[in-house]
């Protein structure tokens, strides 16, 4: 297929689209080509959530249960575990994760997988786009090799491109379809092709000139919010040295129009994005004999502040003459960000971990994960009765829910220690609420 016929299906909306990974980039991007009127087909190596998709339940908040059941029943979607589709398929999307190793060196694994059954299951014409997170240069140097050593052409025999994914889960007002898009591809006809799948769904696509300048902009992106974060983070832990309330500082910051951004601080970094892409970078940079310091920086006080936390908690006890030894502690909130249940690289789960090797008693509420089985922990969800807030020897917020009716805590708990200044302006007697 040239790229003048790819292009013409790609407007009329019959090119065949095969989206690799169904989680919380893949699932999202698939929905939102279906109901645009592509056929759609959902590649995942999971069982259970094959049988879940097909069967119309989402197990994520970005997907309505009744708008996949809708594709579902009009034919525009379909999920899978046989990659044999890729043979049918005009584009191929690759929206598969990319964690560290212990090590903290990029795990590609993933993306290498799904490259193989692409190769194995080609067809003249594709398009392959990959959305995973990965360091710079990966599908230049990675995936491009890896197709033409079958002997094909790119930008002839086949297009390949890289569009970072931008989902943030749980944003009702940023979604798949009016993020803006950045793509950049192999060859400019792989970009054209790439940037014209896209603006089928999303009015704004911005083109770069290469992948490794889009590879880029994904991770400078994350390395921003994790600098931001980190200043302050440790901005928190100044003015609690000083005295003084670093919401109320960062407040009057803000006021500035211009030239001031405000962050706020909390209990760590979590999720998909912000405690890894950083270090995907400098990975990078270090093997091309550059350190970058100001993400090592970063990642090192983002890291530390669970255990800030801990400390804070046990301070705040011992200004009750109460040791954290035996005490118990109620956490409210245990996602890496309020309105989702994803608990990938929560810092409350270390902040829960470490508490419970102290000799705490942990307990923990939250309206969206029922359960924790981490690393030692094995928790399950307790109801927020007034009783429990009150039986709290401290009430340590984590995750700000909007769930979570903040002014009856203050009312109901003895300590309340704040990671999330959840509770910001709602009175309370002096050293009943200890803010971070």
């Amino acid at each position: 297929m040239s790229e003048t016929d790819l292009a013409e299906r790609i407007r009329e909306h019959r090119a065949r689209l095969a989206i690799i990974g169904q989680g919380y980039v893949g699932l999202p991007l698939a929905v939102a080509f279906g109901r645009a009127g592509f056929p759609v087909t959902g590649l995942d190596t999971d069982p259970d959530r094959i049988t879940a998709l097909n069967a119309g339940r989402s197990y994520i908040p970005d997907v309505a249960t009744t708008d996949l059941q809708h594709l579902l029943g009009t034919g525009r979607y379909e999920a899978t575990s046989d990659f044999s589709v890729l043979e049918r398929s005009d584009v191929v999307v690759i929206c598969v994760p990319t964690p560290l190793r212990k090590s903290k060196d990029p795990d590609i694994s993933y993306i290498i997988a799904a490259a193989d059954q692409v190769v194995t299951h080609c067809r003249a014409g594709q398009l392959v786009i990959l959305e995973s997170t990965t360091y710079p240069g990966t599908t230049e140097e990675m995936l491009l090799p890896l197709f033409e050593s079958r002997g094909a052409k790119v930008g002839v025999d086949f297009f390949l491109a890289f569009s970072p994914e931008r989902i943030d889960p749980g944003n009702r007002t940023f979604t798949v379809t009016n993020t803006p898009k950045v793509v950049g591809g192999v060859t400019p006809a792989c970009t054209r092709l790439a940037a014209l799948l896209y603006r089928q769904i999303i009015p704004m696509v911005a083109e770069v000139s290469s992948p490794t300048v889009a590879e880029l902009v994904k991770l400078y992106e994350n390395v921003f919010r994790s600098v931001n974060i980190a200043l302050v983070n440790e901005l928190a832990i100044m003015c609690r040295r000083l005295g003084v309330s670093s919401r109320e500082v960062i407040d009057a910051a803000a006021t500035k129009p211009f030239g001031f951004l405000p962050f706020y601080p909390g209990p760590g970094i979590g999720g998909h994005c912000i405690p890894i892409d950083p270090i995907y970078l400098a990975w990078k940079l270090r093997l091309n004999g550059y350190e970058a310091r100001f993400i090592h920086l970063a990642d090192d006080i983002n890291r530390s502040m669970p255990a800030y936390v801990v400390d804070l908690v046990m301070e705040a006890l011992n200004q009750r003459r109460r040791c954290l030894n035996g005490a118990k502690i109620l956490a409210l909130g245990v996602a890496y960000k309020r309105g989702v249940g994803d608990m990938r690289e929560s810092p409350a789960l270390e902040v829960l971990a470490m508490l419970q090797k102290r000799g705490a008693e942990v307990s923990y509420a939250d309206p969206y994960v029922p359960s924790i089985i981490h690393e030692g922990l094995s928790l399950k969800a307790v109801a927020l009765t007034d009783h429990d807030l009150a039986a709290a020897d401290c009430v340590l917020i984590l995750t700000d829910h909007h769930e979570f009716d903040y002014r009856r805590i203050v009312k109901s708990a003895t300590l309340v220690v704040d990671t999330r200044n959840a509770t910001w302006g709602i009175p309370a007697p002096a050293g009943q609420v200890v803010r971070l």
